[in-house]
Order: C-alpha cells, then structure tokens, then sequence
C-alpha cells in the first residue's frame, strides 16, 4: 500500500488535531472531513487543504478509494459511527473512550473482526514517549515490584453535559494504568461530586486494586486551582513520576525506598539517593499515534491501543461507574 487515505469524522474540540496530523504524516492523504455543523467544517479552514468537507458520513464511506476514519464525533455516538465504519470495510480509529457502554464497546470490536479490519482506540497517553519509557522501566525491573500508583488529573476545565471527569478525564489514567500494571483491577471503588451540573460528577476519586496487591488511585476534577497531568509509580527499588506539564522533565525516576538493614532481620533503613530525569523525545504523541494507525493499516497489525485494550478501559470505567451511582445517595 503506497498511500493511505483518511477520513477524520467530527470537526469539534479534537478532530482538527487529527486532521491536522494525518495531513502532514508521509504516506498518508487526508481526503475527507466530515461534520453536520458547517461552522466546524469552516473553522477547520486551510488545516484540511486539499480534503473534501461534507456533512454526511455515509458520503464518506460510499468512497471506494478511502482505506480509514478517525472517529472524533461525540462520545454517545462512537458505537454507532463506529460499527457504520467498520461494517463499510475502512478501518477505524475511535477517539477515547471506545464507547459509552460495555455493550457498545463489544459490538464495535465485534464489528471489527468480522469485517476483518484494524481497529484502534485513542488512548493517546499510550504513545507519549515517556510513558513507553516508564512501561519498558517496569517490564525490566528497574522499579522493582510495583506497590502503588496514583494519578492527579486537575484542572479549571470545560465543563460537560455529556459526559462526567471520570469518563472525560479518567479515561486516560485507566488506559495507561492498565496497560502499566498488565491486568484488570480485582475491586473498584468510586467517589464524587456534581457542584456545577446536576448529575454530571465535576471531582471523582476513584480507586482500584488489583490481585498481585496493587493499589492505584486517580483523583480527576475539572474545578481545581491546579492544572495537573501527573502519575506517580511506587516501587519496591525506585520511584517515578510521568509530568506531562513539565517541559523538560517528563519523566523523573527516585532511588528511594525501603532496604532491609544488615543483620537485623525485620528492619528497614530509608533509602535517599539521587533522581534523575532521561531525556525523552520530544515528538508530539498524538502523531506519533496516528503514525502507528497509519502503520497499522499498511502493515495488517493490530495497534498497541487495539479493540480489546479500549474494552477492558470501559469495562473498568463502567465498574467505576457503577460505584459511583451507588455512593450518591
């Protein structure tokens, strides 16, 4: 395949990101932009030069030439655009979370694997370089046995009808803990509150754990003082943080910790030494993610962030969700 031609669908808050990166990533032609509000198709403007705008996504699919769509329309609707994607032979990335439902995240991976195409979801965080760095840190030992991890996700952010901070924020936390820890957590627990929408949960403090012992915990919010994008990794040898705010220092490893003391069975002595910060490539994640799509489809692999890695996320969140309701009253 010497070219890959793409469709972004949904023109609102991400999918000029993603029309923007498949437009400028070799081998790939952006040829179509689709979004019933013709003020996004405008906005868009020379981002999208050369591609064709149309408000009707059945036009899209109707073009024997495209190989894929980036789904970025409105959570509520991912299920359904998706599985019309999929069902159309294009193969199909769907922005986070795969869908609002446990039952409609399966019908779309069922959609996939009987149309025989890739299918990948955005969990963007899954392709930032320092969390591939930090992933390949715990795969070689260098942490040791992870204890727990914890997440901040704050902000004074915009605020939602649609969706609540767990799905809207939490989404990425889960993904990368997730794909941190290699499992699914074996008890959820949730906890919020609706201060500027009835309802619909502004602050959630959510917390897994899992079989191996593990604790994580995620604290999301989009009424906060603090804009913060950080996860920490406690170790039994090291430390790190992953800061997505810092410039230069997204990912900070810590020799600290505990050490057994010498002949004293039982006891430990604090471990202080010195922390350092690796240099991490500095290459935007979103295009390296829509790269791997891109690769994905040229080469018939399936992505990191594949159908089944985006079910297991809303499995959890669903989870999540479900504690959630049940602490309100």
């Amino acid at each position: 395949m010497s070219e890959v031609t793409l469709a972004v669908a949904g023109l609102g808050h991400w999918g000029p990101n993603l029309a923007r990166n498949v437009a400028s990533i070799p081998g790939a032609r952006l040829a179509w932009c689709c979004d019933p509000d013709e003020a996004a198709r405008e906005r868009l403007g020379n981002a999208a030069a050369g591609a064709r705008m149309t408000a009707s996504l059945e036009e899209v699919l109707a073009d024997p030439a495209l190989d894929g769509v980036l789904v970025a329309t409105p959570v509520g609707t991912h299920t359904d655009v998706a599985v019309a994607v999929l069902e159309a032979g294009k193969h199909c990335f769907v922005e986070k979370p795969l869908a609002d439902s446990v039952a409609g995240a399966q019908r779309v991976v069922e959609a996939a694997a009987a149309a025989g195409r890739v299918l990948m979801v955005g969990h963007l965080l899954e392709y930032h370089p320092a969390v591939l760095m930090l992933a390949r840190l715990i795969s070689d030992g260098e942490i040791g046995d992870l204890h727990y991890i914890y997440t901040r996700r704050l902000n004074l952010g915009q605020l939602r009808a649609d969706e609540n901070a767990l799905w809207s924020l939490g989404a990425h936390d889960v993904a990368v803990i997730l794909g941190l820890v290699g499992d699914e957590p074996v008890e959820v627990q949730a906890r919020g509150a609706s201060y500027m929408r009835p309802g619909v949960e502004d602050v959630v403090f959510g917390f897994m754990r899992f079989e191996s012992g593990l604790a994580a915990h995620m604290h999301l919010s989009w009424l906060d003082p603090h804009k913060e994008r950080r996860l920490t990794v406690v170790g039994s040898r090291r430390m790190a943080t992953f800061d997505d705010m810092e410039l230069g220092r997204k990912l900070t490893i810590y020799d600290k910790g505990f050490d057994e003391r010498a002949g004293s069975w039982g006891e430990y002595i604090a471990r202080s030494g010195a922390s350092e910060s690796p240099r991490v490539p500095a290459t935007e994640p979103l295009r390296l993610e829509v790269e791997h799509f891109v690769e994905c489809i040229r080469e018939g692999r399936a992505p990191r962030s594949d159908g089944e890695s985006g079910l297991r996320v809303v499995r959890v969140l669903a989870r999540l969700q479900e504690s959630l309701e049940q602490g309100r009253a």
